[in-house]
């Protein structure tokens, strides 16, 4: 009843949005624009909040998906002119870093595995296998890059070299998306693109986060303990919500768990 007393003044709202998991639109319970969009627009748009922050715990992925997430976010805050707080739980690495970068300041648990900050493209080569089993392996293209690594044939070295370019140009991206966010708060005795993660102390040392904390003290300390959290997140599919996905919850369980445990999570 209070909110719609207008000479009566309400607490400041925080919009809290988590973004969890895989960054990608293969599964989906992976982070992707087009399932956490509507959250981050409500969450900016709605009640005016003084501040929206991100609960981020992803080792990654989508070097589009996380693009396109982070330009969202830097959009909304611009238009809105609201500050944007990330808090980094498990991991922020590679993609998942990508989104921390987003906010005007990042904040982390003292156990908190942060960077990579690099690109890596992963297969495997089977033509071997399939040569010792007498299968025969028929492909036709038009074009002749069309077939770039085959994993059912020997690798080429032309098709490496274009794959290097790709990562290269990929990681010059990402490059310059951490220095267009970190600015001056970067170390310079420290080459920081190198796909290394760090924990949290020493990330603050480095730059990459701004201090060691969490989201209720940090934000409280600085807006007043009479803040109020609203939180807002994606939408579950109708069949998810009677427990109907237990296969593809299976599978995406699965890629998850492989994808965090490169950090040892």
């Amino acid at each position: 009843m209070r909110n719609y007393i207008p000479f009566l003044s309400s607490a400041p709202t925080i919009a809290v949005v988590r973004l969890s998991g895989v960054i990608g639109g293969r599964t989906r319970g992976g982070l992707n624009d087009g399932g956490i969009g509507p959250a981050l627009d409500k969450a900016f748009k709605r009640g005016k909040p003084v501040a929206v922050a991100l609960e981020i715990s992803s080792p990654g992925g989508s070097p589009v998906q996380s693009s396109l997430i982070g330009a969202r976010i830097r959009r909304l805050a611009e238009e809105k002119n609201i500050p944007v707080f990330a808090f980094v739980e498990d991991v922020a690495a590679s993609g998942g870093y990508w989104l921390a970068a987003a906010a005007d300041e990042i904040y982390a648990d003292p156990s908190s595995i942060v960077g990579s900050i690099g690109v890596i493209s992963a297969s495997f080569g089977a033509h071997e296998f399939i040569n010792r089993h007498g299968i025969e392996r028929r492909v036709y293209t038009a074009g002749q890059s069309k077939s770039m690594l085959d994993p059912f044939r020997p690798e080429q070295t032309e098709d490496v070299e274009r794959l290097k370019t790709l990562l290269t140009d990929i990681h010059g991206n990402f490059i310059d998306h951490i220095k267009s966010r970190r600015g001056g708060k970067l170390a310079t005795d420290t080459d920081l693109f190198t796909g290394e993660i760090w924990l949290a102390k020493r990330a603050t040392e480095l730059g990459l986060i701004d201090g060691v904390g969490h989201l209720r003290p940090i934000l409280k300390d600085r807006f007043g303990d009479k803040i109020q959290f609203r939180r807002y997140g994606a939408k579950k599919g109708f069949l998810s919500r009677f427990g109907a996905q237990v296969i593809g919850d299976a599978v995406d369980s699965i890629e998850e768990r492989a994808a965090y445990a490169q950090f040892g999570l």
